[in-house]
């Protein structure tokens, strides 16, 4: 097994033995949303905002096995508010032709050298998914949904 191979089976296992039982503690549930680069199953608590674990980012850095990626998605191909654009909020996944989503990534580093930081790193996932939803609903963009 080389170090991109173990890094990924390091991340997904913290993943599924700590951040998903916790998040599923949280009132989370997995997602009915697919998302369309990342196989495994996502997260969700209000049906608006998906959350999808992205192992396979950081790969190639000699500290891989510190870190995760974490996409929150927006499911809808509708248009957003101005301020709701770019890298402090959403930016646009192509789905299909013509249609997107928005997602918002956000790096996880879940462990400093030898000391974990599993807590910290669970309830910044959870206070950047409250406040992304916030931004959604504060906007008014949910009324657009069907």
């Amino acid at each position: 097994m080389n170090l991109k191979e173990a890094n990924e089976l390091f991340r997904r296992a913290i993943i599924k033995a700590y951040f998903e039982p916790q998040l599923l503690k949280m009132d989370y549930r997995k997602s009915t949303i697919r998302h369309p680069a990342i196989a495994d199953d996502g997260l969700t608590v209000d049906d608006v905002l998906h959350v999808y674990f992205d192992v396979i980012t950081g790969n190639d850095y000699p500290d891989g096995d510190e870190w995760f990626s974490v996409e929150y998605i927006f499911p809808h191909s509708i248009k957003l508010h101005d301020k709701l654009k770019g890298p402090d909020y959403f930016t646009t996944l192509s789905v299909s032709e013509g249609n997107h989503y928005w997602r918002h990534r956000e790096l996880i580093r879940f462990k400093y050298g030898k000391s974990k930081k599993l807590e910290e790193s669970l309830e910044f996932l959870d206070k950047k998914y409250k406040e992304l939803s916030k931004s959604l609903a504060d906007s008014g963009v949910l009324n657009q949904l069907d």
